[in-house]
This record gives C-alpha cells, sequence and structure tokens, in this order.
C-alpha cells in the first residue's frame, strides 16, 4: 500500500513541477512585433491569439501577409519544439496537401530560435504561415465535418508514419496512454458522484487498455484533433483548410489518435455513437485499423475524457485567469462520461466493428 502511495505522491509532484502547472508569462505585443522583425526580417502589426500554456500572435505584416509567432513557455524541454516543428516540416514534404501551418526560417537560416525573456529564461520562437479560416467549434457540425476530420487524421497519420524525432517519446500527461497519472487529481474531484464516476472509467481502462497498448503499432501523432484546432471555409463551412496546434505530438500507439479525434464527435449527433462510428468508418477507409484497434475504442474515449475532465479542472483552480479557455472542452467530457456509462461496452464494440466492417 505504501508503494501505491508514494506512485501517486510521485506521480502529483511530477504533474506540479511540469510545463501544465507553469503558467506562461505575457509576452507584449510591442514585443512579439520587435521579434518578428529583428530575427524574421518581417515588420507588422501583433494581436493576441489564445493558447493553453504559450504566447501565440497573428502578424499582420506590412506587405498583406499574415504570419503565426508562436513564443512557447519557458519550461518546454527545447527538444519538444524542435519535435514539432521537424514534424511540420516532415508532413510538407510527404505530403504537402495536408493543410498544416508551414515553418518560415529566421534570418539565421534557423527553423526556431531560443531567446531571452524575462529573468533571462529562454523560450523557444518560432514563424508559420497563419491558416485562413473558421475554427470550426464557431460553427454547427455536421456529418460531413466528420467525414472530413477521420479521412483528414488519417492522412495525417500515415504522413506521419515514417517520420521519427529523438524527442518524441517524452512523457506528456495529456497522452491517453498514460492516463494513469492523473489518479492523484481525479482523487480531488469534489463532487463524490463524479469522482466514483471517473474513477472507475479509469480503473476499466488500467484493466483493460492500459495491458494492451504497448502490444499494438505505435507512431508519432496529433494527439489534439478538437475543434478549436481544425479551420474550415467561410464560403463552404463543411470543408476542412486547416490542422493546428501540434502542442502535444507525441509518439503513441496509432489508436490514441483515432480515440481522440472521434471523443469531440460524441455532442454532434443525436446518437452520440453513431458520430464517433461515422468518424471511425470514415478513417478506417484511409487507413485501416486492426480489429483489436477498434476494440479499444470505447475504453480510450473514455480515457481521453477522464484526462480532460481532470487535468482542465485541476489547471482551472492554478489558473484562474486563463480559466475560460482551459476548460473549453471540459463540459462536454463530462456530457462524454455521462452517456458512455449508459452504453455497453460490448454494443459499442460491435457497432464500431460493424461500421468497419468487420463483422
Amino acid at each position: 500500500m505504501d508503494g501505491v502511495q508514494t506512485n501517486a505522491m510521485s506521480q502529483a509532484d511530477r504533474l506540479e513541477s511540469g510545463i501544465l502547472s507553469v503558467a506562461s508569462e505575457e509576452v507584449s505585443l510591442a514585443t512579439a512585433e520587435e521579434l518578428t522583425y529583428q530575427h524574421f526580417g518581417i515588420g507588422g502589426t501583433a494581436s493576441r491569439l489564445t493558447s493553453e500554456r504559450d504566447q501565440n500572435f497573428k502578424i499582420a505584416s506590412d506587405d498583406g501577409r499574415e504570419y503565426a509567432l508562436r513564443i512557447t513557455n519557458h519550461a518546454e524541454d527545447p527538444s519538444v519544439n524542435d519535435l514539432q516543428v521537424s514534424a511540420l516540416q516532415h508532413i510538407e514534404q510527404v505530403d504537402p496537401l495536408i493543410p498544416v501551418p508551414r515553418v518560415f526560417p529566421a534570418l539565421n537560416g534557423q527553423s526556431h530560435l531560443r531567446l531571452p525573456f524575462e529573468e533571462g529564461r529562454l523560450r523557444a520562437v518560432r514563424l508559420l504561415s497563419y491558416l485562413p479560416g473558421m475554427p470550426l467549434n464557431t460553427v454547427e457540425r455536421t456529418p460531413r465535418h466528420r467525414t472530413e476530420l477521420g479521412s483528414h487524421l488519417a492522412k495525417l497519420d500515415l504522413a506521419l508514419k515514417d517520420f521519427s524525432h529523438h524527442a518524441a517519446g517524452h512523457v506528456l500527461a495529456w497522452d491517453i496512454q498514460h492516463a494513469s497519472s492523473v489518479r492523484p487529481l481525479v482523487d480531488g474531484i469534489a463532487d463524490p458522484e463524479r469522482r466514483e464516476l471517473v474513477g472507475s472509467f479509469l480503473a476499466s481502462f488500467e484493466a483493460r487498455a492500459k495491458p494492451v497498448l504497448p502490444t499494438l503499432r505505435a507512431q508519432v501523432i496529433h494527439n489534439d484533433l478538437n475543434f478549436y484546432n481544425v479551420l474550415v471555409d467561410p464560403n463552404e463551412k463543411e470543408r476542412l483548410v486547416g490542422i493546428l496546434d501540434f502542442g502535444d505530438m507525441v509518439f503513441s500507439p496509432l489508436v490514441v489518435d483515432v480515440a481522440v479525434g472521434a471523443s469531440y464527435h460524441m455532442n454532434t449527433a443525436d446518437d452520440p455513437w453513431d458520430a464517433v462510428a461515422e468518424f471511425v468508418s470514415t478513417y478506417n477507409a484511409v487507413s485501416p485499423l486492426e480489429r483489436r484497434e477498434v476494440d479499444l475504442l470505447y475504453d480510450l474515449i473514455a480515457a481521453r475524457f477522464v484526462v480532460t475532465v481532470a487535468i482542465t479542472g485541476w489547471r482551472a483552480e492554478r489558473h484562474p485567469e486563463n480559466s475560460t479557455y482551459i476548460l473549453k472542452n471540459n463540459a462536454a467530457a463530462w456530457r462524454g462520461l455521462a452517456h458512455l456509462s449508459t452504453l455497453s461496452r460490448d454494443i459499442a464494440q460491435r457497432r464500431l466493428r460493424m461500421a468497419c466492417n468487420m463483422e
């Protein structure tokens, strides 16, 4: 028992001391403009973009072009930033039709920089293309969106299939293969019924999915295809034109990416699992899944909801100034868990197999 308690404490300590516990120190608009001109040779006007843990800016250049300047949290490992930049460059080379940001090198030729900020702390700085479009979370979702996202995620995963990087194996709390790391946060949920609900799904993940995950095919994945990270055409709102935010990229079982993407569709249809099945079947049509991967999706989607409610609730308490952004997916995750609690795992698995023509 002492070993279990010690392990739980060490997990809590890692969360407390990691990047998720560190607020991003604000960078002024003037500083963003100065950095863009000094290091990238681009003059323009900066406006602030939202972020959970970094500082992001839209740069409207003097010549009419638009860019995205990203200044990472000082607590982020520099090699993780290099992972994200390298992945974007790899995707551009392998499948340039995938709508992801392009990397613009600095004047010294480097794809990203390490620059000193407050108190001399070094932070990574990179300049990307600013993708035009409407965030998917601002438009009414339709079945077409599910097929667009399913097929685009499959193509993105195929493009990343042979990508490797020395930092890809970094441990990330948002990576649901490590869902057990949020158990100390689950124990801190105040509402006893909600705490019991989350705890039961986490225990099910640990019993059914966690032992199997190491045996599945794995690769670098996007790991966060939520509606805030997807852009659609303003004139054709069912057409996807941009995939953003590679900040949660990690090496993990491929099916984790499918589970994360599918989880966001459970609130877009009268029958939430129908929406999941449509997304998964579209992905499977482009990049076939294995039966045992499909059979894990129920528990993996539940684990994503567990991680979401645990981390966002915990972070919102520590960073109330950014709580609106932090909690943007919290309510939907609670609704997802409530629905899954009424859905038999066996029935859910069967419906996904049928959608993927596996039975």
